[in-house]
């Protein structure tokens, strides 16, 4: 499932290079970031996304300039960028993915859902609460609020959209936001980062985060930065600056409208 947190994290496999070559691959001179230009409101070409400002962040506190290598979060985004060694780190990546080395985690966050203000499912906040049934719901496929939804009765009221697109084309999470708004869809279930700040936006939708499921998926995650396999001085040395700048992380994140949850997900953040 963690599959679906981040597009970046749905990538195909590819051979990684070997050892001995891993440690040169890493710029001294840059901090070169791999990172899709239309995934709003994460990445943005125009340097406008949450993870772009966390970039310059850590640009800055290392002395060297932001350069970016674009290309959409999809199959081989990975094998093309990272370990192609054209970029260094991935800003935004699920904790647990097997295609890169994660470092530690700077952010919790969980799927929540999405309504109008006065909808009367703005009280909602579990996907098992019968007030959801026979209304139309929006939810990105494969995700693991899909599960949910199917655990709990709902499959005939979804929704669906394709989790694979290239959102310089597409733009499912603004498409249900649009419908939700317009009262198309009752709701919405989307991941807390790509919602939160499109929300925060607009003042008729509110996001509120599923943090009471008891049964399927998990709805919180932790997300890292991923790095090659193998650079391991290279992990600790990103480590330190996500320790020593957690609080400029945060209000970054804040700023941006994240919902950030403690690291069992299980309440918001202080």
């Amino acid at each position: 499932m963690k599959r679906a947190l981040t597009l970046a994290a749905l990538l195909a496999c590819a051979a990684l290079p070997a050892p001995a070559q891993v440690a040169d691959l890493r710029s001294t001179t840059e901090f070169r970031v791999c990172a899709d230009p239309a995934a709003v409101p994460m990445s943005s070409e125009d340097g406008s996304g949450f993870e772009n400002r966390i970039a310059e962040l850590f640009g800055e506190k290392l002395g060297l300039p932001v350069v970016y290598t674009w290309f959409p979060q999809g199959s081989g985004f990975i094998r093309k960028t990272l370990r192609a060694g054209v970029c260094d780190v991935v800003i935004g990546y699920a904790q647990g993915d097997e295609l890169v080395q994660n470092t530690n985690h700077y952010y919790t966050s969980a799927y929540g859902i999405v309504t109008r203000k006065d909808s009367p499912l703005a009280s909602v906040d579990m996907l098992e609460d019968p007030a959801l049934k026979g209304h139309p719901i929006g939810v990105v496929a494969g995700t693991p609020p899909a599960t949910n939804l199917a655990r709990a009765g709902l499959a005939k009221d979804m929704r669906g959209w394709d989790l694979f697109v290239d959102r310089r084309v597409e733009n499912p999470v603004g498409d249900m936001l649009a419908q939700v708004k317009s009262g198309d869809l009752a709701a919405a279930v989307i991941w807390g980062p790509l919602a939160g700040p499109l929300v925060k936006q607009d003042p008729e939708l509110q996001f509120t985060p599923l943090l009471k499921e008891t049964t399927g998926p998990r709805m919180f995650y932790r997300i890292t930065m991923g790095v090659r396999l193998g650079e391991d001085v290279w992990k600790r040395q990103l480590n330190s600056l996500i320790r020593r700048h957690q609080d400029e992380i945060d209000a970054i994140l804040r700023d941006a409208g994240v919902p950030l949850l403690d690291d069992y997900g299980k309440a918001l953040k202080p």
